[in-house]
């Protein structure tokens, strides 16, 4: 039986996006699928009165600065070379996460979430512009415009309330979060305890 990791995300995080980058290696080692459930962030920082980080540090010395330098190293590990800081953040994901949820029940969320990874973090788009977000999204071969209809309808925006709410209960409280079965790890720097938990699982 093939493993699984729960894969929450929201493509307002800058961090999702690197982890984002390394799942297919992940996935290639260990033969475990990653599964991506978007949720809204901002939904998520409400529910558990948590914050940015860009918020909470803001007035400790030392801290931001600090975070920048791990960021850094991180990207040049892992030759994340592509990534650029869209100059546009923090940027309103409420319309491309609906679409997310569209795209998670219209079958086609691997190619959504690549086009919206690259649109955010490589291309430095202002995706919470629906006019932006068509363009986008038809640039990359998909049907921007139907993307944003359907990110209006009322059973999408419901999906999207109820992931969020379900990664709430299940003990999220910021992205990238992921889950192999019922073991919680938060943030990109915990891939690594993502893979040996799927490794032992393997080896069981």
């Amino acid at each position: 039986m093939t493993a699984q990791v729960d894969f929450i995300y929201d493509f307002g995080s800058p961090n999702a996006y690197l982890a984002h980058c390394l799942v297919n290696d992940i996935e290639t080692r260990t033969g475990a699928s990653f599964n991506y459930i978007p949720c809204l962030l901002g939904g998520i920082f409400k529910a558990t009165g948590n914050q940015s980080p860009f918020l909470m540090f803001r007035d400790v010395k030392g801290k931001l600065d600090y975070d920048r330098v791990e960021f850094e190293r991180f990207i040049r590990r892992h030759k994340l070379s592509k990534f650029r800081m869209n100059p546009h953040f923090p940027v309103n994901t409420l319309l491309m996460m609906r679409a997310a949820a569209a795209a998670e029940v219209d079958g086609f969320q691997g190619n959504y979430i690549t086009a919206g990874m690259a649109a955010m973090w490589e291309k430095g788009l202002k995706m919470d512009d629906p006019d932006v977000f068509v363009s986008a999204m038809n640039d990359a071969g998909l049907d921007g415009q139907n993307l944003l209809e359907r990110a209006n309808e009322d059973a999408v925006k419901e999906r999207l309330k109820n992931n969020t709410s379900v990664a709430v209960e299940r003990g999220v409280f910021g992205i990238p979060t992921f889950f192999v079965g019922e073991e919680m790890f938060f943030g990109k720097d915990r891939l690594d305890l993502v893979e040996r938990e799927l490794e032992s699982i393997s080896s069981s």
